[in-house]
């Protein structure tokens, strides 16, 4: 199954996003369009302490005009390495910096007509550096137990995807006795 791009108009040329009417070709020779949002993507980063608390932003967000607890998480930068994103945003949002990264993969949240990825990192070996917020950027940072956070996702009161399978996708590794360790992407 697949489908080609034939041509692409683009509707809205935005700084986060490129709204895009594609004529295409599926796999079966027939004709059709796609409305797509073209997007350069993100990281999310599930930071632990030593205690297992994770570090949880709370800031308005007016897709959804609603105050929206989540991991620290941000716009890919065009050319920019998904981790050093991580880092970068991690640093920016929380103060910290981490001594390892592991990689819990990448989730697409609406591939039906959108080409965003988020890429998800738990970070833990956390020290405290300074936070620098970006322009116009507006949160407060929180720790919560990462039990309690998982049991925030179960009972619906944690609505953001990456959040949601970041602290799921952590806390399932943190308890697997059975598999082994990721490796670590780096170590300082």
């Amino acid at each position: 199954m697949y489908e080609e791009t034939v041509s692409r108009d683009v509707i809205f040329e935005g700084r986060v996003v490129t709204l895009c009417v594609d004529k295409i070709k599926d796999c079966y020779g027939r004709d059709g369009s796609r409305e797509y949002i073209a997007h350069s993507g993100g990281v999310g980063i599930v930071a632990l302490d030593a205690e297992n608390n994770v570090f949880m932003i709370r800031q308005y967000r007016y897709g959804v005009s609603e105050v929206v607890l989540e991991i620290p998480a941000g716009k890919l930068e065009r050319g920019e390495a998904p981790l050093e994103c991580g880092k970068r945003e991690l640093t920016e949002e929380t103060g910290y910096q981490a001594e390892e990264f592991i990689d819990l993969g990448v989730i697409f949240p609406t591939p039906a007509y959108d080409s965003e990825r988020i890429y998800i990192y738990l970070a833990r070996g956390l020290t405290y550096v300074g936070q620098r917020f970006d322009a116009g950027e507006y949160l407060e940072t929180e720790r919560i137990p990462l039990e309690k956070a998982a049991g925030l996702v179960l009972s619906g009161e944690i609505k953001d995807a990456k959040t949601q399978i970041g602290l799921l996708k952590a806390k399932a590794l943190l308890e697997s006795r059975d598999s082994a360790r990721p490796p670590v992407l780096q170590s300082l």
